[in-house]
C-alpha cells in the first residue's frame, strides 16, 4: 500500500533529478513556475509573503520576468521566491546547486564568446628551480583514514617541502575554439600548472574537505603593485569531479574545473584571478563554493604567485589543515559542511 509519505518522498526525488539535470535559464525557469503553479497564489501574495518575512523584496514584475525566462535571477531572490511558495527548507540546497550551475554555464559561455579568436592560448608552467626549506608535518593522532596513520601504526615524522616560486619556465599550447569552448572557463579565465623541475616526490600534507552546500574562505595579501595573480590548490586526485566556484572579495573570479579520478596521488591545479578583481588591493579575500564532485571537494595548500614589475614570486601560502591552526588563523580560514580533515603522505602523479 503506497502512503501519502511515500508519495512525498518519490515527488521530492523526482525534484531532485530534474534541478541535477539543469543546465541552463529556462530549464530553471520552467522549474521554478512549476513550483509557482503548486503554490497556487498570486504574484501579490508572494510579494506580501517576502515583506512579512523581512528578506528580500520579491518585485512582481522581477518574478514574472524570471517565471517566463527573460531574467536570471539572483540566487538570493530564487531562495526567496521558493520560500514564499512554501519550498520544503531541505530542497532549497539542491535548487541552489542547479542555480550555480546555469550561473557558471553563462560565465563560461560569456568568456568563450569573448574572446572571438580561433585559437585561445592556455600558460602552462612549472615552478623554477627554488630555496627548499624542509618542516615536518606530524602524523595525526587516530587519523584512520586512507593514507592517513592507521591505529597502532608506528608513524615517523615526515619531511615535506614548501617551494618559494622564482621566475617560472613557460610553454604555450593552443586550443583550437571547439575544445576551448568545451574547456570553458580553464581555457579563458587561464589554466596554469608549473613546468621545468618538478616538485618533491613524495610530500606529507594535511587537509580538509567539504560537500554539497558548503564551501571554504580565506584571505591572502599580496603586492598592491601587482599584474597578475595565479592562485594553485594542491589536491588529492583520487577524488574525480572536483568542481567549485571561486570569488575574490564577492565577485566571481573562475572555476575549480573537475579533472577525472585517479590513482591517490597529488595533483596541483591553477586559476589565474582576473585583474580586475585583483589590482591595487593588498588583501584579498578568496571563496571557494562547492558546485560538484563525485565526493567531495578537498584541499591541502593554496599557493598565491603574483607578477610584479615581470617577475613572478610566491606571495602567499595558506596551509589548509588541522595540524596547521596558525596557518589557518593568520588566513581566517573558515569551512563549512566539512566532512573529511586529516593527513595524506602521497606522490605527486606523473
Amino acid at each position: 500500500m503506497t502512503t501519502t509519505t511515500d508519495d512525498a518522498a518519490a515527488s521530492g526525488d523526482a525534484r531532485r533529478a530534474e534541478l541535477a539535470a539543469v543546465t541552463c535559464t529556462e530549464e530553471l525557469a520552467r522549474l521554478l513556475a512549476e513550483q509557482y503553479a503548486r503554490a497556487d497564489v498570486s504574484l501579490r501574495e508572494l510579494e506580501l509573503r517576502t515583506q512579512r518575512a523581512g528578506g528580500i523584496r520579491l518585485a512582481r514584475t522581477t518574478c514574472s520576468d524570471m517565471l517566463a525566462g527573460r531574467r536570471f535571477p539572483k540566487k538570493a531572490m530564487m531562495v526567496a521566491f521558493l520560500r514564499a511558495c512554501q519550498v520544503p527548507e531541505e530542497e532549497v540546497p539542491d535548487w541552489e546547486r542547479a542555480w550555480a550551475r546555469v550561473k557558471l554555464s553563462q560565465v563560461s559561455a560569456t568568456q568563450v564568446s569573448a574572446t572571438q579568436v580561433s585559437a585561445t592560448r592556455v600558460s602552462v608552467a612549472q615552478p623554477a628551480e627554488a630555496d627548499e626549506v624542509e618542516r615536518p608535518v606530524p602524523s595525526p593522532p587516530g587519523d584512520a583514514g586512507d593514507g592517513g596513520a592507521a591505529a597502532g601504526r608506528d608513524v615517523r615524522p615526515v619531511m615535506a617541502r614548501a617551494f618559494r616560486v622564482q621566475k617560472p619556465t613557460r610553454r604555450r599550447v593552443v586550443l583550437v575554439a571547439g575544445p576551448a569552448a568545451a574547456l570553458g572557463l580553464v581555457a579563458v579565465i587561464g589554466f596554469t600548472a608549473f613546468t621545468g623541475p618538478r616538485p618533491p616526490r613524495t610530500v606529507a600534507d594535511d587537509g580538509r574537505a567539504f560537500t554539497t552546500g558548503g564551501s571554504s574562505r580565506f584571505s591572502v595579501t599580496v603586492d598592491p603593485a601587482h599584474t597578475e595573480i595565479r592562485l594553485t590548490r594542491r589536491l588529492d586526485a583520487i577524488i574525480g569531479g572536483q568542481t567549485a566556484t571561486i570569488t575574490v572579495d564577492g565577485a566571481l573570479a573562475g572555476v575549480w574545473q573537475p579533472l577525472p579520478a585517479e590513482a591517490r596521488g597529488w595533483r596541483e591545479q591553477s586559476v589565474m584571478l582576473p585583474p580586475a578583481l585583483t589590482r591595487g588591493h593588498r588583501r584579498l579575500t578568496i571563496t571557494n563554493t562547492f558546485v560538484s564532485s563525485e565526493m567531495d571537494f578537498n584541499e591541502f595548500t593554496y599557493f598565491v604567485d603574483q607578477k610584479v614589475d615581470g617577475e613572478w614570486s610566491r606571495a602567499d601560502t595558506v596551509d589548509v589543515g588541522p595540524y596547521h591552526p596558525g596557518s589557518e588563523a593568520a588566513h581566517q580560514y573558515r569551512i563549512t559542511r566539512q566532512n573529511w580533515a586529516g593527513k595524506r603522505d602521497l606522490s605527486y602523479l606523473e
